[in-house]
């Protein structure tokens, strides 16, 4: 295995994750390092940031797919990016394995280290889970999700068998957190879009099933929001279940805790993160949840004290809420904390590099949460100040408008809802994403057209 070192005058800094933080994180290195001190250096599976909050609009289709991600090379001049995923951490001889597609692995040192590789699905151990069902935080399953619930609806207006056809028309949607509730709400809008264009369905024949382990949604807003959502939900026809678990979708078929069983086309799992498993093959300090531990100045803790040359944040960091209000003490995975922590520890380790001994503690007290839920619809909570509806929508697409890193994608972002809103939405599904080979394999393997014998005089 080769082991590529780097030029001992210019200090390595390893960023592993080009996500929001990681993106973050490295432009504010670069514009902040002087000339030569430092090489910035961003390890990623994707060559692209994925701004997370929009793919259940890239799902609903109201924002081109490659408008919801920025990607890397193109704004981290100056940066070394690579396209690859790390398999370990050594962080005693400070190194790393990357792993990169058609590639043999590779040994690549560092100086110091920045952990950003951000959070998985939380997956439980639920018969068919794991064959049937879809996630929700990649681009990638934006896309298909909604190419599928489109060439789903267009298989059905053929179907004649109405078994077959409930079971294609039927969405499943497990977690009712911020992401649960926005993907289930923006996809059942796109639905009742589309099926709009077919005269053998109508709106009736669609039912989608919202199945919440909790007894209510959305824990962050308040109780009394959280009840609108779910009468919000109902008055639409969708199906909620709270206090209710999936057991079992073997088979596209669905086993409820409450004894209700039906077949499913479409299982959505939203049900939580967990932080990325690359930390377990690391010698870094974890917690039981497998978050690295940090201090709130977001250099990694161990039991013996802080460990030199290790700094994380975002979701794969246990980041102590100096405001309080974060569970167990800790900040909450999500974009807000992600963006205001990324110049803190950007700072911080620049102050380190220098040789300074006093850091900057991250505090951030939350300014609220909001959530889009399909067109003019949509829910906020700012402290005391409460909006549905219209109002909430437009603060939704206001915030993460304005949040999505670079103006390029700002630009193209309010393009795409204005072209919607003056256009419509555009419900054309897009065929075999999936098996894009597939057309010329079939006309490879096709049979030539006969041989004709020329006419007789």
């Amino acid at each position: 295995m080769a082991l590529i070192r780097n030029n001992a005058l210019r200090p390595r800094i390893l960023i592993v994750g080009g996500g929001y933080l990681g993106l973050v994180v490295a432009q504010n290195l670069l514009s902040d390092l002087g000339r030569g001190e430092a090489t910035v250096t961003v390890v990623d599976p994707n060559p692209y940031m994925t701004y997370q909050p929009f793919l259940p609009e890239v799902a609903g289709g109201n924002i081109e797919a490659r408008h919801a991600v920025v990607p890397l090379r193109r704004n981290l001049r100056g940066a070394e990016v690579i396209t690859g995923s790390v398999a370990s951490i050594n962080h005693e001889k400070k190194f790393v394995v990357i792993e990169q597609d058609g590639d043999e692995p590779f040994e690549l040192d560092y100086d110091q280290i920045v952990l950003a590789a951000g959070s998985v699905p939380r997956t439980l151990p639920i018969p068919g889970l794991a064959e049937e069902a879809i996630g929700l935080k990649r681009i990638e399953e934006a896309v298909a999700l909604r190419d599928h619930v489109l060439g789903r609806i267009a298989e059905a207006s053929l179907m004649e068998d109405d078994a077959e056809r409930r079971k294609a028309l039927t969405y499943v949607f497990v977690g009712g957190g911020f992401a649960g509730i926005e993907s289930l709400a923006e996809l059942e809008d796109l639905a009742r879009a589309a099926v709009a264009q077919y005269d053998t369905l109508t709106e009736a024949d669609l039912r989608f099933v919202l199945v919440e382990a909790m007894g209510r949604v959305m824990p962050e807003v308040g109780e009394a929001q959280a009840r609108w959502v779910v009468d919000h939900l109902r008055e639409r026809g969708i199906d909620v279940y709270l206090e209710t678990f999936l057991q079992d979708c073997t088979d596209k078929h669905i086993k409820l805790s409450n004894g209700e069983e039906f077949d499913a086309d479409t299982i959505v799992w939203n049900a939580g993160v967990k932080a990325n498993p690359v930390l377990v093959d690391s010698d870094l300090p974890l917690d039981e949840r497998g978050r690295v531990t940090v201090r709130a100045d977001l250099r990694v803790e161990s039991e013996e004290g802080v460990v030199e040359g290790a700094w994380a944040a975002g979701d794969n960091a246990a980041v102590p809420d100096l405001s309080g209000e974060g569970p167990g003490g800790f900040c909450v995975p999500n974009a807000q904390h992600a963006v205001r922590q990324a110049p803190v520890l950007a700072k911080n380790l620049l102050a380190a590099m220098r040789g300074e001994s006093e850091f900057t503690q991250y505090f951030h007290k939350s300014l609220g949460a909001v959530a889009g839920m399909g067109l003019y619809k949509g829910v906020s909570q700012m402290g005391s100040f409460e909006a549905r509806g219209v109002l909430a929508w437009l603060m939704h697409r206001g915030y993460h408008g304005y949040a999505i890193p670079t103006l390029d994608r700002k630009v193209r972002v309010f393009a795409n809802w204005g072209l919607n809103l003056v256009l419509g939405r555009d419900v054309t599904p897009l065929k075999d994403l999936d098996v894009p080979r597939k057309a010329f394999v079939e006309a490879a393997h096709s049979k030539p057209a006969p041989k004709k014998e020329p006419a007789k005089a």
